[in-house]
């Protein structure tokens, strides 16, 4: 598997003109720990963020915490990468109730929203670089009303995109689900051709885009054991799976299986291909976060503009006790100004 990290001169080269914006995620999660975290470690990021959420609420957690991290309000994002230095950046959104750590309020569920809607704006304005959205609690927000899956299709229908594409990276792994937050029963129902075609081709094209990968080499995972032992142990394989795979290939792309799954994982095959399209959403991360489960980032692909997301839930039962991990969070960040800073590399060519 390619590298997906910029050089210093590359950055350099292609510097970012607008800050990343973070979203606040479930103010009862440790979204705003990992945040306040992020910033204390800044020197290790490549480009400066803001956060939209609530100042008070941040200054209330990082005083509770006992963290030096002087919390600053900011009018608009141009003003963060002034004061990032000496302070977190924050673009104010109330909270219409107090945050208490570990216990959901349904009530903050719109804020939870806005922070993520005005984000959209804001990357499309290009007044943020790219955006990075702490973990939501999808139960509270289905109690509000919110009529989408998750952040994958939120952000699909605010961007008007048809088909966003679920990418789960890490320092050694690439995997994108086909079918994502179904049931298994009904994601094996689902699965079609034409899903796994489409697919194959967003996540070629970012490759090359996003990743700086020129030929980009893609693995098809098969559904069931041995890859159905030539339909003894199932059919999808021979009547969906296979002419995915003849159909990727025939548009020129570097592609091979449907494969075994029990044989893509492994340190030697790992460095036979750039990404894994896996047939369901467990297919995809069971081995992402098995090899790394504090260094992944789920990325969404298809979009207009660069979302990323720390690959892990709200954590609540740990939530307020100062030991969340920032890693996947700092890699989120991490990756969305490599990705920010290839697009504007290329945008700069054009």
């Amino acid at each position: 598997m390619n590298a997906t990290a910029l050089t210093a001169s590359e950055f350099t080269a292609t510097a970012l003109t607008a800050p990343i914006a973070l979203t606040m995620g479930e103010p009862a999660g440790i979204g705003g720990e990992i945040t306040l975290l992020a910033w204390q470690r800044r020197r290790e990021l490549q480009a400066p963020f803001f956060v939209i959420d609530d100042p008070e609420r941040l200054t209330r957690l990082a005083a509770t915490l006992g963290w030096n991290v002087p919390v600053r309000a900011i009018a608009r994002p141009e003003e963060a990468a002034a004061i990032f230095a000496d302070a977190l950046p924050v673009l104010p959104l109330s909270l219409p109730q107090q945050a208490t750590a570990g216990r959901l309020d349904p009530a903050n569920a719109p804020a939870v929203i806005e922070a993520i809607t005005r984000a959209v704006s804001l990357v499309r304005s290009h007044a943020a670089s790219a955006m990075v959205t702490n973990p939501i609690q999808k139960e509270t927000l289905y109690a509000a009303g919110f009529p989408y899956p998750g952040h994958t299709e939120y952000l699909a229908d605010l961007a008007k995109v048809a088909r966003p594409v679920m990418m789960l990276a890490g320092p050694e792994l690439r995997v994108v689900p086909v079918t994502v937050h179904l049931a298994l029963a009904e994601a094996l129902a689902a699965l079609r051709t034409s899903d796994i075609v489409a697919c194959g081709r967003i996540t070629a094209e970012a490759l090359k885009r996003d990743f700086g990968i020129e030929h980009p080499r893609l693995a098809v995972a098969a559904l069931n054991p041995h890859a159905g032992e030539h339909g003894a142990l199932g059919r999808e394989e021979i009547e969906i799976i296979a002419p995915a795979v003849e159909a990727l290939a025939a548009a020129g792309i570097a592609v091979h299986g449907p494969a075994p799954a029990d044989t893509l994982f492994h340190p030697a095959a790992r460095q036979r291909h750039d990404a894994v399209l896996c047939m369901y959403h467990d297919q995809a991360l069971i081995p992402l976060k098995t090899l790394d489960f504090e260094h992944g980032v789920n990325i969404t692909l298809g979009l207009p503009f660069v979302r990323t997301s720390p690959d892990h839930g709200t954590a609540l039962d740990i939530a307020g006790r100062g030991i969340a991990d920032p890693s996947s969070l700092l890699a989120a960040l991490a990756q969305a100004a490599a990705m920010a800073a290839r697009r504007a590399a290329l945008a700069a060519t054009v």
